[in-house]
């Protein structure tokens, strides 16, 4: 069974940081593809951040690049999420999930909420 714990989420002020994980089980995790999607209230789910399962190359979405960072660490199974200088506009819930290889992501995680106050 595939299970996706993200952890990290808080109530953070304009400009301040938090790094988010999310810990995968009950699959081959160096094959898969990681990425991090948001939802904020009323809006649809959007992508921020993945990281390919070879190579480790990243992309990232436009509003976010220069200021998150996406990592991963195959002996822990985990992916992270460094978000730097965070804006309220950053305000959603964060959610990891799993792609075999280069396919469309097929498992997500719980989601973990992160506020940003100003």
């Amino acid at each position: 069974q595939v299970q996706l714990v993200e952890s990290g989420g808080g109530l953070v002020q304009v400009g301040g940081s938090l790094r988010l994980s999310c810990a995968a089980s009950g699959l081959p995790f160096s094959t898969y593809t990681m990425g991090w999607f948001r939802q904020a209230p009323g809006k649809e789910r959007e992508f921020v951040s993945q990281i390919r399962y070879i190579g480790g190359s990243t992309s990232y979405a436009g509003s976010v690049k220069g200021r998150f960072t996406i990592s991963r660490d195959n002996a822990k199974n985990t992916v992270y999420l460094q978000m730097n200088s965070l804006k309220p506009e950053d305000t959603a819930v964060y959610y990891c999930a799993a792609a075999r290889r280069d396919s469309s992501f097929g498992y997500w995680g719980q989601g973990t909420q992160v506020t940003v106050s100003s």
